[in-house]
């Protein structure tokens, strides 16, 4: 009887070995992570969908990768990989002190498609997260990126300069730096009032599901990042895209003008713009389906 229990015991244990080791050949059989360690103390939330070409999506300020819900549902359906990543300071996302620039978030993104092992993948950047899509492709040369789309970046520069009559003036912007330090809601609430081509554009849900997203950021990466928004003039950056590059952007966009994506045509040499002419700077949901046929249009080119 006791011969028969050690028999018994060994091959339940081989039985188990076996499916320990098919299941580790098997990658499909374990989830992919939802939070990657980019250094030490610091893990960023990422989103990774569906199989195929890699569509690697970066959110705007002060949003997260939660923004491009109904991206991945509908490319997730027509075959693609989607990989949304949530900076550091934003979402669900660590938010440690320290600087918060587009360097240190182009150097997150470059761990991660490392990490993942992400090859040609397109880059897509909406409003601040369409500037760190250029700041990463120009200082990475294009690294495990092949193509690059940008959606009302906040691009080649933000604020106005001597030679440069576009955005806000900083002056402007210096007064939305000091509302953040001491009436964070009220700052989005204005934000809120011009992100779309008028005050109803978006739907009331939509608008305070989008507001929600916007105070789970911290209030300090929300300040730093205006402060890099502001500071940042990535015009000898757009020389240096050499890959496929579509141009989102909305004409009645109040946060970043239609003159910034002229601009960004002008100086990235194999571009084109694609008009939203129903749309301000939330063009993602404004004109929701012309968005996405107009990704998967560019990703199939």
């Amino acid at each position: 009887m006791e011969a028969m229990k050690k028999v018994f015991m060994t091959s339940a244990l081989t039985m188990a070995a076996s499916l320990v080791v098919a299941q580790s050949n098997d990658v499909s059989s374990f989830g992919r992570e939802e939070f990657i360690t980019v250094e030490k103390n610091v893990k960023l939330h990422v989103t990774d969908l569906g199989e195929g070409t890699p569509v690697v999506l970066i959110h705007g300020w002060p949003l997260s990768d939660a923004m491009y819900e109904y991206q991945y549902q509908f490319l997730v359906d027509k075959g693609y990989r989607i990989i949304g990543i949530t900076l550091r300071g934003f979402g669900k996302s660590d938010k440690p002190y320290g600087p918060y620039n587009y360097d240190v978030y182009a150097k997150d993104i470059h761990h991660i498609l490392e990490k993942l092992d992400v090859q040609d993948a397109l880059l897509g950047g909406f409003s601040m997260g369409g500037a760190i899509a250029i700041y990463y492709v120009a200082k990475y040369n294009s690294a495990r990126v092949s193509k690059l789309a940008l959606f009302g970046a906040a691009a080649p520069v933000w604020t106005k300069r001597v030679d440069y009559n576009y955005g806000f003036s900083i002056e402007a912007v210096d007064e939305l730096i000091a509302l953040s330090k001491v009436n964070r809601p009220q700052l989005l609430e204005n934000f809120g009032k011009i992100f779309g081509a008028s005050e109803t554009s978006l739907p009331s849900g939509i608008g305070n599901w989008l507001g929600g997203i916007n105070l789970e950021a911290s209030p300090y990466a929300t300040t730093q990042s205006l402060i890099a928004l502001r500071d940042t003039d990535l015009r000898s950056d757009l020389a240096k895209i050499k890959i496929p590059t579509a141009i989102f952007h909305g004409t009645q966009d109040k946060i970043c003008e239609f003159a910034l994506a002229e601009k960004m045509n002008q100086g990235i040499e194999n571009s084109y713009i694609v008009k939203f002419e129903k749309s301000g700077h939330g063009l993602f949901f404004e004109e929701l389906e012309k968005f996405n046929a107009e990704l998967l249009t560019f990703l199939q080119k």
